[in-house]
């Protein structure tokens, strides 16, 4: 009891859902699974969800970033971090707050599959930005001005990076449950290794103690023979005492 409160390693061993180690046996292999990233129907979740379908509808957005900083600072610093492939901005209306991260514009001016464009509307700059959020793929769509940092925006179900992630997930579940299968199949191997050393143990030890039962039982004879003695010839002691008198009645 003291050696396992003084081990630290003992209660780790102890949160752990395998049986005790032996001395020498191997430490068996932790078995991790790795969270998924998305949950098994995007799609559902993004339309029943309240959260999902209060910010699916176009509402007002603004840039909450350096917020305090005088107004003429935070509108370089909004470009600036635009230019960068990042910026925040929080819904109106719910409060929500989302760090949007995109593709940065090219050296011509223009942003790969247009994610950031200054040039679609003067004085604004339009913003696209998938991630996931909840365990659903979705897409940031709106605009922003430039000068007032606010603008409007929505959150779209993003049907392309729902499909890789459903892929990837399947994936994971696959390798999974191919490890877990692996797992149970060693399991069943060592617990029947177990068994027929219990078993074999217990033969010896039956055959031990058969042994020592038939040996003790031979070899009570001999001590048997010793106590009592070999067999006397001839006449007892008292028919050997009464022959002594008549012989010497006769003399």
């Amino acid at each position: 009891m003291h050696h396992s409160m003084n081990d630290p390693t003992a209660a780790l061993a102890g949160m752990l859902p395998f049986d005790s180690i032996g001395l020498y046996e191997q430490p068996k292999p932790r078995f991790i699974f790795k969270m998924p990233r998305v949950v098994p129907d995007q799609k559902a979740k993004f339309e029943s969800d309240e959260l999902f379908r209060r910010l699916s509808r176009e509402s007002e957005v603004r840039y909450t970033g350096y917020r305090d900083r005088p107004q003429e600072e935070r509108q370089v610093r909004f470009q600036n971090g635009c230019r960068e492939g990042h910026t925040e901005i929080a819904f109106a209306a719910t409060g929500t707050n989302l760090q949007l991260v995109f593709s940065t514009p090219n050296a011509s001016g223009y942003a790969q599959e247009r994610e950031c464009d200054f040039d679609k509307e003067h004085g604004k700059v339009h913003i696209r930005a998938a991630f996931i959020m909840n365990g659903v793929c979705v897409r940031w769509r709106g605009w922003l001005d430039l000068e007032r940092l606010d603008g409007v925006g929505c959150l779209e179900y993003c049907e392309e990076r729902a499909a890789q992630e459903d892929a990837l997930l399947r994936e994971q579940i696959d390798r999974y449950n191919q490890r877990l299968r692996e797992f149970e199949d060693k399991q069943r191997v060592y617990r029947g290794q177990q068994d027929r050393n219990d078993q074999d143990l217990e033969l010896r030890m039956s055959g031990g103690l058969h042994g020592h039962s038939h040996h003790g039982h031979h070899g009570a004879s001999p001590v048997s023979a010793r106590c009592h003695g070999p067999p006397r010839h001839g006449l007892p002691l008292q028919g050997r005492k009464k022959t002594d008198v008549n012989h010497g009645h006769h003399n």
